[in-house]
């Protein structure tokens, strides 16, 4: 068995998610991310992003509830679930984690929310908000 379903853009993911009544968008970024940086939007095809933070701020520790928190979002472990966070590391974690808790389609979304440094060190090279795709800050 694979480690999980497999990596996706962020432009992929948001087709799956459109074309796809059942799928998910699970944000495991951290709450002050969400609130500061922004979140991905949604609600243009009908759907809610579910925030289940992957590791805790400050301090980064790993979220131990995170599966019974995933399964009490409600989230059918035969859905297409994508993960994402800043830069698609944490999102493969969770990803990884998904599959091995029994979620058949556990996605990671490569670049993340923010995308890769550039040569300057700032975010930005790919991403979900380098794509273009809808997301709105708080």
């Amino acid at each position: 068995m694979s480690e999980y379903a497999g990596d996706i853009s962020p432009s992929e993911s948001f087709e799956l998610l459109s074309r796809e009544p059942d799928a998910v968008l699970v944000d495991v970024r951290t709450a002050a991310e969400w609130a500061y940086v922004g979140q991905p939007d949604l609600s243009g095809i009908g759907k809610q992003v579910i925030g289940i933070e992957w590791v805790g701020y400050p301090g980064g520790a790993r979220n131990e509830a995170f599966l019974d928190q995933l399964a009490a979002a409600g989230v059918p472990q035969q859905a297409a679930v994508a993960f994402l966070c800043r830069s698609g590391v944490r999102s493969r974690g969770a990803a990884t984690a998904a599959t091995a808790a029994g979620y058949e389609r556990a996605y990671n979304i490569t670049d993340g929310f923010e995308g890769q440094l550039d040569q300057a060190g700032h975010r930005g090279v790919g991403g979900w908000k380098a794509a273009g795709l809808p997301w709105r800050q708080s």
